[in-house]
This record gives C-alpha cells, sequence and structure tokens, in this order.
C-alpha cells in the first residue's frame, strides 16, 4: 500500500480547521506533516519471507508463541487498539521460523482493521502457507474507540479467537490451546 503523505498532511490540515485549531500557530504548524507520516508508517507493514523447515523430527505436538504484542487501527474510528496475539500451529511436513509467528500478525495488524477480520486473517494465512494439522489464534486487546470516547469502557479486553484443524475438531486439543494462552 502506498500513502500520499503530501495529499494525508493537508487533509489533516483541513481536519484541524473544521475542528476550529489554528493551524498557524508554532505548536500545529508541521502536525499535519507528522500525523501523516504516524499513519503511513502505522498501516505499512515491513515484507517479510516465509520460512519453513522440513519437520524431520515428526514433531506433532502444539507448538504456541504467547503474548505477542500488536497495535492495529480501528477502520471506524481511525483509533488504535492494542494487545496481545497468542498464535499456535500443529506442524504437519514443515515446521516455521518462530519470528514468523509474530510476523504474520504484524503483516495483518499494519493496516485499517476489526479485531475479528484480524483474527481470521492472521489464522487463515498460517493455515494456507503452511499447511499445519491445525492453527488456533486468540487476539486480547483494548480499543482506544471504546476506552476514550463513547462508552469510555477504559480497560475493557475484546478478546476474539480463530481455530482451523485439530484446534477447532479435537476437543482435547482446543482445551490445550486455550489453557496454554490463559483462556
Amino acid at each position: 500500500m502506498s500513502v500520499d503523505e503530501a495529499a494525508a498532511a493537508e487533509a489533516v490540515r483541513a481536519l484541524l480547521v473544521a475542528l476550529g485549531q489554528d493551524v498557524t500557530s508554532e505548536s500545529l504548524a508541521g502536525t499535519p506533516q507528522r500525523v501523516a507520516a504516524s499513519y503511513a508508517e502505522l498501516l505499512a507493514a515491513p515484507d517479510f519471507e516465509l520460512k519453513t523447515f522440513p519437520n524431520d523430527e515428526g514433531y506433532d505436538e502444539l507448538v504456541v508463541a504467547r503474548d505477542i504484542p500488536f497495535s492495529s487501527l480501528c477502520e471506524h474510528h481511525l483509533l488504535p487498539f492494542i494487545g496481545f496475539a497468542h498464535v499456535a500451529y500443529m506442524p504437519g511436513d514443515r515446521i516455521l521460523g518462530l519470528s514468523k509467528l509474530a510476523r504474520v500478525v504484524e503483516l495483518f495488524a499494519r493496516r485499517l482493521q476489526v479485531q475479528e477480520r484480524l483474527t481470521t486473517q492472521v489464522a487463515a494465512w498460517l493455515q494456507d502457507n503452511l499447511k499445519p494439522r491445525g492453527v488456533g489464534v486468540v487476539l486480547e486487546a483494548e480499543h482506544m474507540c471504546m476506552s476514550i470516547r463513547g462508552v469510555r469502557a477504559n480497560g475493557a479486553k475484546t478478546v476474539t479467537s480463530a481455530l482451523h484443524g485439530a484446534l477447532r475438531n479435537d476437543p482435547r486439543t482446543r482445551a490445550e490451546f486455550l489453557a496454554l494462552t490463559g483462556r
């Protein structure tokens, strides 16, 4: 995705004027450019190469990465939601470089999002690209659009999950995953 920072800065300037702010003041003079640059950064996921390795040892238990920090932008209010992802898979023929579990979360978090879609995108991407025996994703996040405006439920967390394969169909494996993620 390409961000036109000059157009974004002009839009921020127009928004500030519409909100009754003096964009000629010294403290706001650079704000449109700073806001445009910050959104460009927040909406840009770095590319990564999916690196898998043969599952030579035949490992067939859960691989779980817990407490992966993430932030994303609510597509309804352009405010952040911030939380932790818990991602697991049951290897098939290939295993994954562990850093890639965090990278795939970042890949989908760095765009305008809703938490439900983010959860399913991470799970589907892992299922499609890794072909494991199962995938589980749990996201828990605080949404600023709910914490600092509207209902002002500061500290409330939203939890979403997506399960595929054995993590969806086998009650024992599902329970093990949820227990390992603290759910």
